[in-house]
């Protein structure tokens, strides 16, 4: 079975961060690029910074290509808040841009990857989020069809056949905060346990948003709820940056999802690496 990087966050198209992504993905090829092919690469939301700019979109994709290039054949995306607008004000004309973008067709949600006896269902927390009246703000939601398709989903036998199963999502289910949460998370919740109790379990939870990086493990009975910060360490306005709490992490993990053990997993200090030499 595939492991996972698990990253989020990457914010192309402000400041320098580019760049950083661009760092990222060449420490990640000099690193793993030996074992390309055993991996699945997952980014929870948030890949460029502004939609109103097409080529940020297009960096990400050139970065993508490069790593599969490289033999990393599965890469898995899924938009945040930043992907359909400007982080604060969404717009539902950036939902088929996306998709055209890292899919290449316009497709629905959940998004379903079959690899390896592994179920990587993925969700658009911004579904509900880009009406005129609640697309300002960072607040996410799913919405009751989404998550109605969620619950049939899992029950499909293909998905409930396989070893494991992952759901990645942008916006964090647990730390709920004014103006800049998952909403329905407590739906989310009830669609996940009411699977479990028919034997269908979620082994890992990922998400972004947040960018502090923490880990939450054993919540909603999930061995691995993993936050993976912003792998490009995009900085938080001034009028928050010290506020201790609020600290902004790259928790970019390599995750054995085969291993029961989550304390196995590792963040990999991409942006700390030597770049390879051109």
């Amino acid at each position: 079975m595939k492991k996972i990087i698990h990253m989020s966050d990457l914010h192309v198209g402000f400041g320098d961060l580019g760049g950083k992504f661009r760092h990222i993905v060449d420490n990640l090829i000099a690193e793993k690029g030996g074992r390309a092919g055993g991996y699945v690469i997952v980014v929870t939301g948030d890949l460029i910074d502004n939609a109103h700019h097409p080529q940020m979109a297009a960096d990400v994709r050139s970065g993508f290509d490069d790593l599969r290039r490289a033999g990393f054949e599965d890469i898995l995306v899924i938009p945040g808040n930043h992907d359909y607008g400007t982080g604060s004000n969404g717009d539902k004309k950036f939902v088929a841009s996306f998709q055209q973008a890292f899919f290449g067709e316009v497709t629905g949600y959940p998004r379903k990857n079959i690899i390896e006896d592994c179920a990587f269902i993925g969700l658009d927390s911004m579904a509900e989020e880009l009406h005129w009246y609640d697309a300002l703000w960072s607040e996410g939601q799913l919405g009751a069809g989404q998550l109605g398709r969620l619950s049939a989903m899992l029950r499909e036998d293909e998905v409930r056949s396989c070893a494991k199963r992952v759901i990645y999502l942008h916006h964090h289910p647990f730390d709920a905060r004014s103006l800049h949460q998952l909403k329905d998370s407590k739906k989310l919740r009830k669609v996940l346990m009411a699977a479990a109790k028919e034997g269908i379990s979620v082994d890992a939870l990922l998400y972004g948003h947040n960018h502090e990086g923490k880990a939450h493990n054993g919540q909603w009975g999930i061995p691995r709820c993993y936050d993976a910060g912003s792998a490009t360490l995009k900085p938080r306005p001034k009028a928050v940056k010290s506020m201790a709490w609020l600290q902004v992490h790259s928790s970019t993990r390599d995750i054995d999802i085969e291993n029961e053990d989550a304390g196995r997993d590792q963040v990999l200090p991409l942006l700390n690496a030597r770049s390879p030499s051109i």
